[in-house]
């Protein structure tokens, strides 16, 4: 009985408990009323239901959704547009610093082309081959001069130099290696040696225009070089030229006489 009374009247007594009389007029003061704490939580309250585990595990799990088309092209175009203005920077940069050295070596170094002059011309053979071919053995001495005061120059291995009656190649032959130092004037002897197709047909224009005591001919040059400017040795570069000649003959073991000459003369990087 007395259990079951603790069990109905919890509430009353907790009041009465909280009650708390004055010592000095004998008033009675209301204490705050403490409500019970709830009973801890035991192991079995924290252990889910295996319907609820069952439940959970069927749930499928949420992942991140992936960013939307347009962002990504977005983030692509901008790596994009950032490679491409720093392709262009280094490009601007590189031109500027290639046209500061150009001017710097420029008005330093005043660098001229050299000159070429074709002194003489020798044949020492023009006939037909049992092939029908045109064989020609040719002989040049031409003088170079370099008119730079800093500037010396290398003639590399590899320069070829050729004779052209019209669009047909009648020779060609080396130029040799050597250095050309600064205002230097250098005679090169060059021998030439060809074969040409249709040797009868070209042979037979050569010889109507010695009638005419006109022989149109083109001497062309290919010529690698490296600059030297002081002691610095820069790359190699090419001098190409094209001198037009006009002889009076092509006869074999004679002088020839050069009635005209123009040269032309650029370089090539």
């Amino acid at each position: 009985m007395g259990d079951l009374q603790q069990r109905v009247h919890p509430v009353l007594q907790m009041e009465a408990n909280n009650k708390k009389i004055s010592p000095a007029g004998g008033k009675t003061e209301h204490l705050p009323t403490q409500r019970p704490f709830p009973p801890p939580a035991t192991v079995e309250n924290k252990k889910a239901s295996p319907a609820r585990e069952k439940t959970q595990q069927l749930l499928p799990v949420q992942r991140p959704l992936p960013p939307p088309p347009l962002m990504v092209r977005n983030k692509k175009r901008n790596l994009c547009c950032r490679i491409f203005c720093w392709g262009l920077s280094l490009l601007i940069i590189a031109l500027i610093a290639l046209a500061v050295a150009i001017t710097v070596i420029y008005f330093v170094f005043h660098p001229k082309i050299p000159q070429y002059e074709v002194n003489s011309l020798r044949v020492s053979n023009l006939g037909i081959n049992l092939d029908l071919s045109l064989s020609a053995l040719f002989k040049v001495e031409i003088t170079a001069r370099n008119p730079n005061e800093k500037i010396g120059i290398y003639y590399e291995k590899g320069g070829r130099l050729q004779v052209w009656y019209t669009k047909t190649k009648l020779c060609e032959g080396p130029i040799p290696k050597f250095y050309q130092g600064h205002r230097n004037v250098t005679r090169l002897n060059v021998d030439l040696a060809g074969r040409a197709q249709f040797g009868n047909t070209v042979l037979s224009a050569l010889q109507q225009q010695q009638q005419t005591g006109r022989v149109p001919l083109d001497l062309k040059v290919d010529a690698p070089v490296s600059v030297k400017l002081g002691k610095l040795k820069l790359r190699k570069v090419r001098i190409l030229g094209n001198c037009k000649l006009v002889v009076d003959s092509l006869s074999t073991n004679n002088r020839i006489n050069i009635k005209a000459s123009d040269c032309k003369f650029r370089l090539k990087l």
